[in-house]
Parts: structure tokens; C-alpha cells; sequence
């Protein structure tokens, strides 16, 4: 996994009232499907705080691109709001919430790029060059999901590992 400087942009409000409400609307998005949304209760209910929060989201990156803007604002949720609520969870707590959102949720929330092995999971840092991308966009939305479950996925090539990828 590779991380880019360009993402979509989230704004967090503190309500007392402990609600938790997305306040944009995401076009195919129910406001209960969310990873945001999602991240934020799991975080509630994992410490039984009693604040809620609004979440505005400024959505930049495309939908279905595999990119990761869900998976990585659900991890910037976790991040953002162990802050707002004054909660001072560990980065490990919060990975090990992340990784029941989804595994590349995990990669976010750790915050560096990542060698993954397993679901994406098991992740090793590796340090990478600086390097420009030329993200092209086009008009396919694609679950990752979906992807990952279509019976026509070679799933008996070769393993790589760290090793053949650093050597590449």
C-alpha cells in the first residue's frame, strides 16, 4: 500500500447529546453503511463515552476507485474523534477497532506505507521512494468487495513476499 498526500476532507462538531450523524450526504451511502459513521459508534461503544459527534465530508476522492477514501476517513474518524471525545487511547486500541471495519482500515490508522499479506492484515512498513502519481478516474464504480469476492479472482498465483517485492 501506497499512501498519498490527497484524500477527501472531514469535519468533526462535538454534540453532548451523544449523537452520531454524517451531515453530508454521499450519493449510494446510507447514512447507517457508512465507515465513518461506523467507526465513530464502534469508538462510542468501545468506551462508553457519552458524546456524539456531526461529521461533514468534504468527498474528493472517487467512489469504487480503490483508493481507500472510506477506509481511510473511517481511520481518520478513529484518530480524529480518541481527540475530540479526550478519550487517549493507545494507536494499538484503535488498530485493533480498525481491523473490525476492515483490514485496509488498519493500514490507515497506522499511517505509513505497508507491505500486506493476508486479508491485509498482517502489514510490515517498508520505506518507498517519493513518487508521483497520475490518478486516472474513470467511469466505473467498482466495490472493493465485490472484487475481492468474484468467483473468477485467480486466487492460485504465487505468493510474494516482502522480500520479491523489495527486490522489484
Amino acid at each position: 500500500f501506497q499512501l498519498l498526500d490527497w484524500g477527501d476532507r472531514l469535519h468533526y462538531t462535538l454534540r453532548e447529546d451523544g449523537a452520531v450523524h454524517r451531515i453530508t450526504e454521499v450519493a449510494g451511502v446510507p447514512e447507517e453503511q457508512d465507515l465513518v459513521v461506523r467507526a465513530a459508534r464502534l469508538l462510542q461503544a468501545h468506551t462508553g463515552t457519552t458524546l456524539g459527534v456531526d461529521i461533514e465530508i468534504d468527498k474528493v476522492l472517487p467512489m469504487g476507485a480503490g483508493l481507500g477514501g472510506g477506509s481511510s476517513d473511517a481511520a481518520t474518524t478513529l484518530l480524529a474523534l480518541n481527540r475530540l471525545w479526550k478519550l487517549d487511547l493507545p494507536r494499538a486500541e484503535l488498530q485493533a477497532l480498525a481491523v473490525k471495519l476492515g483490514a485496509d482500515v488498519l493500514l490507515f490508522v497506522f499511517g505509513k506505507n505497508e507491505f500486506a499479506e493476508g486479508i491485509g492484515e498482517a502489514l510490515e512498513q517498508v520505506e518507498l521512494p517519493a513518487r508521483w502519481f497520475l490518478v486516472v478516474t474513470p467511469r466505473v464504480h467498482v466495490p472493493t468487495a465485490e472484487i475481492f469476492s468474484d468467483k473468477s479472482l485467480t486466487r492460485d498465483s504465487r505468493p510474494i513476499t516482502i522480500t520479491d517485492f523489495l527486490a522489484q
